[in-house]
């Protein structure tokens, strides 16, 4: 099993290239099951979760075809065409869902197109629990019949799905990604009231208008979509990642470098912009993206709450930990969205990270310095934070596990050592 291996103490001097967003190219790969035209993405990550998708999606009877690289001078990433002549199988298996809950994302396509879906309950990072029952009841509300039957979800709309009006009790990326595929082909209009705002929720809508679908709201938490009997293939090319442009400013601020974030956004991550400002970091915009650097100065302790967008993300919330554990004075980290996502809290602390946890917040109170030691990833996103603390520390640092890391991160230590880092990859 690879490991990393990290020697700590160097700044980050540089320009990274940030990849497309895997949370945004994931709905996107299941678009292509809305049509039988050939829907073209470009600035796709290279990443264990784009390939496990793919592999669902070819069961399904999608064709993946590699059509080459972004052109030169612009955003980096592949380029793949994805073409549904016919949906072949309509279950999605235990075997492949398991690996990834982003899999249940291929049920409302399914249902819209088909008329029947059997999807597995999803598995994935084990940071809490992320029900279904907000894509199940929203689907139920556009006429499709739900049922659930040995580890197994049952959606069946033979007559089609129909438009209707779906209020979430709980704002759900995912779910509003789900309904908002299938209400393109529902019968009527579709309204989706206290959906996600998020970048990656947009940019699927954005893709859906490009493939013929009629959408208004996008951004807000009203989204209203009038249901098309087809949908039309499209060129659609993924936003920048924004947890990813997150944690390369804050691998920046860790280590008081200077780093150009390119191909990314601001707007993206204002939020955190915010926060880290707060904390000590500069954030200066340049062509196609922006510069981080910490001003003259130490780290000062900050205090977050993670919050649905365009609030602090909780996918940050790890690196934020990370960062605070050598900030002066200390910092209340609250986590809303997930329960059991203080799972690196133990590794951080491994490496003399002084935390303490109270329920679903995290008092830091920050140390000197950090010191190298062996840690493990217990999820996505913890894997990340113990790279961030790696780079800080005195010593040697050897991250386990790092197929966590590979599920989300493209070519992290590349892009690290790209700035001067001393990182590398030990196959095993």
């Amino acid at each position: 099993m690879d490991r990393i291996r990290i020697r700590g103490g160097t700044p980050l001097k540089g320009t990274i290239r940030i990849s497309g967003a895997k949370n945004a190219a994931l709905p996107l790969m299941t678009a292509s099951l809305l049509t039988d035209e050939t829907l073209t993405l470009s600035r796709l990550p290279e990443l264990a979760d784009i390939k496990t998708l793919s592999t669902l999606l070819g069961q399904h009877g999608v064709h993946i075809t590699p059509n080459g690289h972004a052109p030169e001078g612009g955003p980096t990433g592949r380029v793949m065409d994805f073409t549904t002549k016919a949906v072949t199988n309509t279950t999605a298996p235990y075997d492949l869902v398991r690996k990834m809950r982003a899999s249940i994302l291929v049920l409302g396509p399914l249902a819209a197109r088909c008329g029947e879906a059997r999807v597995s309950l999803p598995g994935g990072c084990a940071i809490g629990a992320r029900p279904v029952d907000l894509h199940l009841t929203g689907l139920e509300q556009l006429g499709a019949e739900i049922e659930l039957d040995g580890g197994y979800v049952i959606a069946r709309a033979p007559n089609g799905l129909t438009g209707g009006r779906v209020v979430f009790p709980k704002v759900s990326v995912g779910a509003t990604e789900n309904l908002m595929m299938a209400a393109a082909l529902a019968k009527g209009e579709t309204a989706l009231i206290n959906a996600a705002r998020e970048p990656e929720v947009t940019d699927l809508g954005e893709c859906l208008i490009a493939m013929g679908a009629e959408i208004e709201g996008l951004g807000t938490d009203s989204i209203m979509i009038q249901g098309k009997d087809r949908l039309h293939g499209a060129h659609h090319a993924v936003v920048a990642d924004r947890i990813e442009t997150g944690t390369f400013a804050m691998a920046a601020a860790i280590t008081g470098g200077d780093v150009v974030l390119q191909d990314t956004r601001l707007d993206l991550v204002e939020a955190m912009k915010g926060l880290l400002t707060e904390a000590g970091v500069e954030f200066e915009p340049v062509d196609g993206g922006f510069r981080v650097s910490r001003r003259n100065g130490p780290l000062v302790g900050a205090d977050v709450m993670t919050e649905p967008f365009p609030g602090f993300p909780t996918d940050l919330q790890a690196q934020y930990m990370a960062l605070m554990t050598v900030a002066e004075g200390a910092s209340m980290i609250t986590e809303t969205i997930f329960e059991n996502r203080f799972m690196h809290v133990p590794e951080l602390a491994r490496m003399g990270a002084n935390i303490n946890i109270h329920g679903r917040s995290a008092l830091v109170r920050g140390v000197r310095r950090l010191t190298g030691a062996p840690v493990m990833a217990t999820d996505l996103r913890a894997s990340v934070s113990l790279v961030l603390a790696g780079l800080a520390a005195e010593g040697e640092t050897v991250l386990n596990r790092v197929y966590h890391l590979d599920r989300g991160y493209e070519r992290v230590e590349q892009k690290l050592a790209g700035c001067g880092a001393e990182i590398e990859r030990i196959r095993g």
